[in-house]
């Protein structure tokens, strides 16, 4: 799962910005990363340490443990901070010139830190020689490549344009859960329905980028897929008035949200879903394989795309990078390989509520949710998510985090896309 993150935070040392955060320890070891002290340790830096996260990467190092018998896994995981700690060693240890084996990164634009600070190679052929040019479907490479070259092997995709629902709540207005409203004007008259029907705040959302995930969904329904990724690749104006429009409706579902949203976590806005106190909740699926768990679906709650997203997969994806002067660069492509294999992938995303990146897994090895996204993962257009880094880098989302909180407050829409233009302006 994903954490917002702060402008301090994210702005850690001269260097630049750095895209991984990470919490607690492992197995094998603690600490860092840097040169391991033995040739054939792949020093594996990871944000994965608990839960369904740490049984995903045990279940991918089972399959590397196999399948690279030449190498040993060293598990380079950090605690504490939700993340801050994790990412003050990394740049650390970039910036010495003493990088992990490999670190996991945000696909995508947010990788542009690390390429521009000459910390990342260039892994393009390792693509073809693994077969992932073939395994990975199209458009997803397209996301991946960053001027005509790709950084990364992704180890999973998330869904970020989904919402959750709470029945009992929507039954409160005869609202039918199991299905999406067509459009965000839709979505908007239901939750009149619901504030008449005595809810207070319909819409349960958190501080930072629980918020910008809101925004997303209502600019790609309102914009459409090419329009939406244009806002990121500068094809489309942020001046324009079709994003003014869509800011005025985002500014309306602020109107139906809790009042503390600038107070709390996205767990605690999950809670007032799950409390019966709110009817909708925007997060991305791993709200279905963790914080879900224990309810049932269809009757604890349903879950369809965002209003006037569906037939859009807004995609994030956790990777792995070849460290440029990283230690042992031949078993750091043993566990690219794995990352990136069918086997692996499976390991991996069974047990973290994810889907393999991969187009020829089988459903039949996932819960009801994950098959249902790996179908559309097919058949839809993918699409980036800012929140989550694949459609721009962290310099450019903390400027859009801290224009949202400040939005919040305030309600000017022309301050906000202003601000929102000036911050994909900025490298």
């Amino acid at each position: 799962m994903r954490g917002g993150l702060s402008k301090t935070l994210a702005l850690v040392g001269a260097a630049g910005l750095l895209a991984v955060s990470a919490c607690g320890n492992s197995d094998d070891s603690g600490g860092g990363g840097g040169n391991s002290s033995a040739t054939k340790d792949v020093t594996v830096f990871t944000w994965w340490a608990d839960g369904g996260e740490k049984a995903g990467l045990d279940g991918m190092v089972s399959v590397f443990k196999n399948d690279c018998k030449d190498y040993k896994f060293v598990n380079s995981a950090v605690a504490g901070g939700a993340g801050s700690n994790a990412k003050q060693v990394l740049a650390n240890d970039l910036q010495a010139g003493k990088p992990p084996s490999t670190f996991q990164a945000h696909a995508g634009a947010e990788l542009s830190d690390y390429i521009n600070a000459g910390q990342v190679d260039d892994i393009s052929d390792l693509y073809k020689e693994f077969g992932l040019d073939k395994a990975f479907p199209q458009n997803l490479i397209d996301n991946l490549t960053i001027d005509g070259k790709i950084y990364s092997i992704p180890a999973n995709v998330h869904r970020a344009n989904m919402v959750w629902t709470n029945p009992a709540v929507m039954k409160k207005a005869s609202l039918d859960a199991a299905t999406a409203p067509a459009s965000v004007d839709a979505w908007i008259a239901d939750m009149d329905k619901l504030k008449a029907a005595g809810v207070k705040a319909p819409l349960a959302i958190s501080k930072g980028f629980a918020q910008e995930m809101v925004m997303e969904v209502v600019l790609l329904a309102e914009l459409g897929p090419d329009s939406f990724k244009g806002l990121w690749d500068g094809k489309t104006d942020w001046a324009g008035a079709n994003v003014t429009a869509a800011l005025n409706k985002y500014k309306k579902l602020l109107s139906y949200t809790n009042t503390d949203r600038e107070a709390v976590d996205w767990p605690d806005a999950l809670g007032y879903l799950n409390k019966g106190q709110a009817a909708y909740f925007v997060m991305g699926d791993w709200v279905a394989a963790q914080q879900l768990a224990d309810k049932v679906p269809d009757t604890a709650y349903t879950y369809w795309p965002a209003p006037g997203t569906a037939g859009n997969f807004q995609f994030l994806s956790d990777s792995f990078v070849l460290p440029t002067n990283g230690p042992d660069p031949d078993g750091t492509k043993c566990w690219l390989k794995t990352v990136g294999s069918a086997d692996g992938q499976k390991a991996f995303n069974t047990k973290k509520g994810s889907i393999p990146a991969r187009s020829d897994a089988d459903p039949a090895d996932y819960p009801k949710y994950q098959q249902s996204a790996m179908a559309d993962w097919k058949k839809d257009k993918i699409v980036p998510s800012c929140a989550h880094g694949a459609a721009c880098t962290l310099g450019q989302n903390n400027d859009i985090l801290s224009a949202l909180s400040q939005f919040s407050g305030s309600q000017d829409v022309a301050k906000l896309q202003s601000a929102l233009g000036t911050a994909m302006k900025t490298s």
